[in-house]
């Protein structure tokens, strides 16, 4: 027996695993949950489609998950790695005493739900003893729901607040008659008005700061993945450079995501939604402070937390001293 033959295959199976594409190039798994089916929400979509994604060498499952209770659930207990989601549960949860929880990139800092009902419901006013639809308790809409009613004196207890689970679900309650008016935000507000329902309240003339939607994870997950989440910001951030110059390009994955084809539908909630949304994912700090705010009558603890605790900045400040942002927007935005 020649005695080289078993050094021979050895080498040649080194080899032949070390030069594999499929061990030697694998993506980077991260698992990324988003809450609403709506047009700011679309930067993980737009990543996805247009392969910055892959350019970044990631493998990212996009997962849709129910906001409010069942969202922050997911991403404390590790079922996701990054979530796209309004600060308010998350919030609580760090108030609670949950300090892992953080805030790595912005999208949105105020809010442009709006409120929408038939011709019967002429004003605020009338919504008193109403049922109005939101997607959760404690989500983005219910939020905007309560603070935009305490604008015109109207208090929690004047209304009835029902669950739908959804923006879609919202809207179809409301053709059902199963609730009385709507808390939605574009693209489904302007579907309610094409059906016939006006605005009672238009949430984007109020400016309530919020920080309505953000990129969130662990600190623990950062001290063990930070090099891939950085690539997921960078990729994030080039997305968010598409969906405020090329519109053709947003539109087409919208019409994916959202399942809308009518292209004056799209237009009209992309000149309302784009002025709400960061071009540089920046986190606002009193968009935070509001939801601190919100909590402390019922949670005095929340008076002890600052903004700035809940946040890192590391891959922001990055991209910021690195140039990225410069070479990505050339020195505009």
């Amino acid at each position: 027996m020649n005695r080289r033959m078993p050094r021979i295959c050895s080498c040649f199976l080194l080899c032949s695993v070390l030069l594999r594409p499929s061990l030697a190039q694998a993506a980077d798994r991260l698992y990324v949950m988003y809450t609403a089916r709506v047009m700011s929400q679309a930067y993980p979509w737009i990543a996805q489609e247009t392969g910055l994604f892959k350019k970044y060498d990631l493998n990212i499952p996009l997962v849709f998950v129910t906001p409010g209770a069942p969202a922050v659930a997911t991403i404390l207990s590790g079922d996701s790695e990054i979530s796209h989601q309004g600060a308010a549960g998350l919030t609580r949860a760090f108030v609670q005493g949950n300090r892992d929880i953080v805030f790595i990139g912005g999208v949105k800092n105020m809010l442009t739900h709006s409120i929408v009902a038939k011709s019967d419901i002429k004003n605020p006013e009338n919504l008193r003893g109403k049922r109005i639809g939101v997607s959760r308790i404690g989500s983005n809409p219910h939020y905007f729901a309560v603070q935009a009613l305490r604008h015109y004196g109207i208090g929690e207890r004047d209304v009835s607040y029902i669950q739908t689970g959804g923006a879609p679900e919202t809207l179809a309650a409301l053709v059902a008659r199963g609730i009385d008016a709507a808390v939605l935000t574009v693209p489904t507000d302007v579907q309610a008005l094409q059906l016939g329902y006006h605005y009672v309240i238009y949430g984007p003339d109020l400016h309530i700061a919020y920080a309505a939607l953000t990129f969130n994870t662990r600190r623990s997950i950062i001290a063990k993945r930070s090099a891939v989440i950085g690539r997921f910001m960078r990729a994030i951030a080039e997305a968010a450079k598409i969906m405020h110059v090329d519109r053709e390009m947003t539109y087409r994955v919208l019409q994916k995501y959202l399942r809308v084809d009518d292209r004056k539908l799209l237009e009209a909630s992309y000149n309302v939604e784009i002025k709400a949304l960061e071009p540089k994912l920046a986190l606002k700090l009193d968009g935070l402070q509001s939801t601190l705010d919100e909590i402390a009558p019922t949670d005095p603890r929340a008076k002890n937390v600052k903004p700035q605790e809940m946040t890192d900045t590391r891959y922001l400040d990055e991209m910021e001293k690195s140039g990225f942002f410069d070479q990505l927007w050339g020195g505009k935005k």
